[in-house]
């Protein structure tokens, strides 16, 4: 049975809080350090969340990271909006995240996942499992393929009813297989739920015996998807997350930790683009969204905003730059330079810095650069409330930044 610790963004956690142990306390310095130091701040017998949410698993220890744009807000607000951003963005299915079955009401992220995945493989079974063909070396009773004369002589010398051939067999054990098999495993050795349990054992009763490999980055990358493979695409993707965030004996010791985490700045920038795409080509045709558009800046070095919208006719512009962070109490200067540049190399008529927060309309600033006394450009900081009346994600935010650009009064 696993212990469970809460905790949200940017809050820390110290050895001697709520059975958070030393070994724990080292396994996680291990990982941040396999990861560029990315997730945690190192303390003094704790660690320091920082913008990465999600869960980690080891050795009978469960942290849950919950999203929270101002700590003011009340923590059991927050506790679905990170499941809520991943179902939108496209890394959860909506069924997977529903509440209607009571045994289900208690699972973490990572069992979610779990299920998932579970139900994934259930559905390739009953579909039927592919075969492909492979090479196989071993002794048969017929000669088939290609004699290993070697290989015969030493293990046929006495035995010449035997042939040590390499041949074609056409049957299960291929490499998606095998990939799917270490994820099965992984789930197995982690899961905590008696719900889930259940549907593992009989999914791995079920799934056929392979070989047993060890599988990193590269093992994907030789994946191909074929037209005969393609059911097994989403299946692969929840496989690939399962097992390269897989840590076995990451600490000293022989403690296996299980991570799942998210970038909240990653996530609310996706979420913010899905949004905008859905409600301003509904009401205005004329504009087009893109994310992540690039320009050559200097030597090898580009600049990539958040979110480019452009009127197809006009070619006016309008730069948005996301920021998942209190905005309205500290507004960075190198974020305001950042916004700046931004609107002077896409000569975008409007940017604007995007907070989640309180909503607040305010005004668009007209800047005048030494160049030309006549304003080109038009900066606004926006803030837009990230949960709905009701405490959940706000689903209508769209509409809300597309009323904080003003669209209709400029263009």
């Amino acid at each position: 049975m696993y212990k469970t610790i809460v905790k949200y963004e940017h809050e820390n956690l110290y050895v001697g809080d709520q059975g958070f142990k030393e070994k724990h306390w080292k396994a996680f310095v291990k990982l941040n350090s396999l990861h560029g130091n990315k997730y945690f701040n190192i303390l003094n017998h704790g660690i320091g969340f920082k913008e990465y949410v999600g869960i980690l698993q080891i050795d009978g220890l469960s942290i849950e990271i919950h999203p929270k744009a101002d700590k003011d807000d009340e923590n059991a607000q927050w506790r679905n909006v990170l499941l809520s951003m991943l179902q939108t963005c496209g890394r959860l299915s909506p069924k997977s995240v529903g509440t209607a079955d009571v045994n289900r009401r208690n699972l973490n992220l990572l069992e979610i996942y779990f299920e998932l995945f579970i139900n994934e493989i259930n559905i390739l079974i009953r579909q039927g499992l592919i075969k492909k063909y492979r090479k196989q070396t071993k002794n048969v009773t017929a000669l088939k393929g290609k004699l290993e004369f070697a290989g015969n002589i030493r293990y046929n010398l006495v035995h010449k009813e035997r042939f040590y051939t390499t041949h074609q067999v056409y049957d299960k054990d291929h490499i998606i297989h095998q990939v799917l098999a270490v994820a099965l495993e992984i789930v197995s050795g982690f899961n905590r739920s008696s719900y889930i349990s259940g549907k593992i054992a009989i999914t791995r009763f079920s799934f056929p015996e392979v070989k047993n490999i060890k599988v990193n980055k590269a093992t994907f990358d030789k994946i191909s998807i074929s037209r005969k493979s393609k059911p097994y695409a989403y299946a692969l993707s929840l496989a690939r997350l399962i097992i390269l965030n897989y840590s076995p004996g990451i600490s000293s010791g022989n403690e296996k930790m299980l991570s799942l985490l998210f970038n909240m700045n990653d996530l609310w920038e996706e979420y913010v683009l899905i949004q905008l795409r859905k409600h301003l080509t509904e009401t205005y045709s004329n504009w087009s969204v893109k994310g992540q558009e690039s320009k050559g800046f200097i030597a090898n070095h580009s600049l990539r905003p958040d979110i480019v919208l452009k009127n197809k006719k006009t070619n006016k512009t309008i730069i948005i730059d996301t920021k998942w962070k209190l905005g309205n109490r500290h507004i960075s200067v190198q974020d305001l330079r950042q916004v700046y540049t931004y609107g002077r190399y896409w000569n975008a008529k409007k940017v604007m810095l995007l907070y989640p927060g309180k909503e607040s309309n305010n005004a668009f600033k007209e800047y005048i650069n030494e160049f030309d006394a006549t304003p080109k450009h038009q900066c606004k900081l926006g803030f837009v409330s990230v949960l709905n009346k009701e405490g959940l994600l706000n689903q209508n935010m769209g509409q809300k930044i597309i009323d904080l650009l003003e669209i209709k009064t400029i263009f």
